[in-house]
C-alpha cells in the first residue's frame, strides 16, 4: 500500500463512543491524514460510517466486541476501506506491520506481543484490547497500542499518529 504522506492514525477500542470518534476524526483531518488503522472494537457499523463519511480510508481488524461483521464490511466497501480478521499483516512503505486485537487477558496479550516482537519478523506490531497505551521498541520492532478511543475504562481517550517512514509515534490524548 502506498500512502500520499507518511502519517497514519492508529486507534483501537472506540466502542461506539461517537463523541470521541468525531473529535478524533477532526484532529486527523486537521493534520491532513487520510488513513486510519483501527485495531478492533469499533462495535457498530454506524461508528465505522463516521470515518468513511469523513473520507478516511480505514483498515479495520475485528476485535472481540465487533459483532455485526457483515454490516462493518458493507460500510467499508463504500470507499475502498478494508475489514479483516486478525491477525492481519500488511506492508506499507516497505515496513512489515502485524495488526492484532488481543489474546486473552491484558497480561496474556502483552506477553504474546512481546514474543512476536522478539521473533524479529515484523517492523511494527500494532495491538489493542488492553485499553492501555504501549509505545516502545523491543529489539528493532515498534510495539504500539494506542490505548482506547472509548475513554471510559482507563479514564483516558487516546489514539496515535504513526510516521511509517521513520516509525516515530505521537500519542494524542483527547
Amino acid at each position: 500500500m502506498a500512502v500520499e504522506n507518511s502519517y497514519i492514525a492508529v486507534m483501537s477500542d472506540s466502542h461506539d463512543n461517537l463523541d470521541n470518534v468525531d473529535i478524533a476524526i477532526k484532529l486527523i483531518k486537521e493534520r491532513g491524514i487520510d488513513r486510519v488503522i483501527h485495531l478492533g472494537d469499533v462495535v457498530s457499523p454506524f461508528t465505522l460510517l463516521r470515518f468513511v463519511s469523513a473520507g478516511l480510508k480505514v483498515i479495520l481488524i475485528f476485535g472481540n466486541n465487533d459483532g455485526e461483521k457483515i454490516g462493518l464490511k458493507k460500510i467499508a466497501d463504500r470507499n475502498g476501506s478494508e475489514v479483516q480478521d486478525p491477525p492481519y499483516v500488511l506492508v506499507i512503505e516497505g515496513k512489515k506491520i502485524l495488526m492484532i486485537h488481543g489474546k486473552g487477558s491484558s497480561e496474556e496479550t502483552r506477553e504474546y506481543v512481546e514474543a512476536l516482537a522478539r521473533s524479529g519478523s515484523y517492523d511494527v506490531i500494532l495491538y489493542g484490547h488492553t485499553h492501555v497505551i504501549d509505545n516502545r521498541f523491543l529489539k528493532d520492532t515498534l510495539i504500539l497500542n494506542p490505548g482506547e478511543l472509548f475513554g471510559k475504562l482507563s479514564g483516558k481517550a487516546s489514539f496515535a499518529i504513526l510516521n511509517i517512514r521513520n516509525l516515530d509515534t505521537e500519542i494524542i490524548i483527547l
